[in-house]
């Protein structure tokens, strides 16, 4: 056994001393991660949700582009003369070209507001941590 003045140390008198901070009420803190794990599944919905809205657009898009090709072909075939073909293939590869830089943008935008919203939640939520943070701070003081 150890001896001299530490060995007469009364461990309990030394912990009572100390300041420690209270532990949170198990009930607040649970239903904080409640809300947590609420609005990470909700953000994720919207993302998923999102990320379908895009692969459906993109399908009906590539459905539209490959009736479209078709009908150009068609109007190329038609065409007799070789500086027809060349003016109506101009024609036809401008129109492609302006199609396919709306229908970016367009895929763009829904995958932007799908981000947006799933943002905006898990920020709000953030938020509402915080207060609940410096409420149990204002409460524990």
């Amino acid at each position: 056994m150890a001896s001299g003045p530490q060995s007469n140390m009364d461990f309990t008198k030394f912990f009572a001393d100390m300041k420690l901070p209270a532990m949170p009420d198990m009930e607040v803190f649970v239903a904080a991660s409640r809300k947590n794990l609420e609005t990470l599944s909700a953000a994720n919905r919207i993302a998923l949700e999102g990320a379908q809205a895009v692969a459906r657009r993109h399908m009906e898009i590539v459905q539209s582009s490959v009736a479209e090709l078709t009908e150009a072909m068609q109007a190329l075939a038609a065409a007799d003369a070789p500086q027809a073909k060349a003016a109506k293939q101009a024609e036809l590869l401008k129109q492609a070209y302006q199609r396919a830089v709306t229908h970016m943008k367009e895929l763009s935008d829904l995958i932007q507001q799908s981000n947006a919203e799933a943002l905006s939640l898990i920020n709000q939520r953030f938020v509402e941590a915080m207060d609940e943070v410096k409420a149990l701070a204002q409460k524990s003081a």
